[in-house]
């Protein structure tokens, strides 16, 4: 794949020669850190580009943006390999950095493409595979290393670290990596890391300031303490407590790991919460925020703190929601039907948080639903491995108008509302035959 970086870096160099650039990416952290790398590549390279990221490609936005390709080079980061469809007939080239699940058989010669799936299949997250294009570009961009850490860190693939992963932590300075509880965020006061900690979840804690005091008096560890402070036996201690309230789960293996913490903004900062705060900033309208953040921009910093604070308190708003709302349930399924009482941008991260709780059996397949405008987000999760959930949402709008994206762990689509019956009916027949074949 490496080989294949380094040759895709020498074309985009001849075919940008002439043409301004237009970025286009995804609006989690690892589309936001991968628009932020390349946008800093771009801009040493004194190019002239545009940004924008999107919750998704749907038809409505491609139907836009494919004609620019004409008078600008189309370059996408973190998404549209599910979408290669709409780039049969593409006169002109375009660029594609991406890390999701691909049909190869639809590629032409004019879609320039990184995409982990065509060669070995190694982890890599879509910030990754953007860090190792900037570094061939110029090892001047080395510095951008961190981002994709974050773009790793967000996107999960921080526990069992590939080879290719590892390489890019090695290249970024001023990181530090220690085991521990893996609570948000090291560097914060317990009273505060524990109140907010909705993954793990810990019953009587998580959203109870009362609950909080009283597990840290009975382990004997000051409120005020971070993670990243405690003793071995402090560590202990507090992990053995946490795992007792947890003790319905029957997986703990989401609990302890390694701890990244970097030097960012001149602060020594955990990166899961710098990948939740900027996931938060863009989930809830302010990718621009989002943006000049991993950039480091002073005057974002603030901003991003304030929109942080209150997408914890959305989030443990939507989970309280989410419990008093009617639940579909089956065998090995639960459908979360939220429509317009929580946000269609965050059902994805609750849905997450819900199946690293305690309250489902391993397997068990949760598919969460919110109305956005006309039409309704779906966001499929598992607790636990099971089956592929990307191609279990695509035989379930197989006749429905709707793109699937995402991965075996973790897939979503738009689909419209007018089709929410047909999409139920659809989705409970393909979990039922689902489940009979596991």
């Amino acid at each position: 794949m490496l080989k294949r970086v380094s040759e895709l870096a020498e074309e985009f160099l001849e075919l940008s020669k002439d043409k301004p650039i237009r970025l286009i990416s995804h609006h989690d952290t690892d589309g936001i850190t991968s628009a932020a790398i390349i946008s800093q590549m771009l801009k040493r390279l004194d190019k002239k580009f545009t940004i924008k990221i999107v919750k998704g490609l749907d038809e409505e936005i491609l139907k836009r943006e494919i004609p620019r390709a004409e008078r600008e080079l189309l370059f996408f980061t973190d998404l549209a390999s599910s979408n290669l469809d709409y780039f049969k007939d593409i006169k002109h080239p375009i660029f594609i950095l991406d890390h999701h699940e691909i049909k190869k058989q639809k590629l032409n010669e004019n879609i320039k493409i990184i995409n982990p799936h065509l060669f070995n299949n190694e982890e890599i997250c879509g910030a990754g595979i953007s860090y190792l294009f900037a570094k061939a570009i110029s090892k001047h961009n080395k510095d951008l290393a961190k981002l994709a850490v974050i773009g790793m860190v967000g996107d999960r693939l921080d526990s069992d670290v590939s080879k290719i992963n590892q390489s890019i932590i090695r290249d970024a300075k001023e990181l530090t990596i220690r085991k521990g509880l893996l609570i948000f965020s090291a560097t914060r006061p317990l009273r505060r890391s524990l109140q907010y900690s909705t993954s793990p979840y810990i019953p009587g804690v998580t959203g109870d300031q009362r609950g909080v005091i009283d597990l840290l008096r009975e382990v004997g560890i000051s409120p005020e303490k971070t993670i990243s402070e405690l003793d071995d036996k402090e560590m202990s201690k507090l992990i053995t407590a946490i795992m007792i309230r947890r003790s319905a789960h029957s997986q703990h293996d989401g609990l302890i790991g390694n701890i990244y913490l970097l030097k960012f903004f001149e602060r020594i900062e955990d990166l899961r919460e710098l990948s939740v705060l900027i996931n938060a900033c863009s989930r809830l309208g302010h990718s621009d925020i989002a943006l000049s953040f991993c950039l480091e921009n002073e005057k974002a910093y603030a901003t991003a703190q304030d929109i942080y604070i209150k997408y914890k308190q959305e989030l443990i708003s939507g989970l309280q929601t989410i419990e008093k709302i009617e639940q579909i349930k089956g065998s090995g399924f639960v459908i979360l039907n939220a429509r317009d009482f929580v946000k269609d941008t965050i059902i994805g991260t609750i849905t997450s948080i819900i199946s690293s709780s305690a309250n489902h059996e391993e397997g068990t397949i949760l598919i969460g639903m919110a109305y956005n405008q006309d039409k309704i987000k779906v966001s499929a999760r598992i607790v636990g491995k099971g089956r592929n959930l990307k191609e279990m949402l695509e035989k379930t709008v197989v006749n429905l108008k709707a793109e699937v994206g995402g991965h075996q762990k973790a897939a979503g689509c738009l689909i419209k509302k007018e089709d929410e019956d047909k999409f139920l009916e659809s989705l409970k027949k393909t979990l039922e035959i689902e489940i009979v074949k596991l």
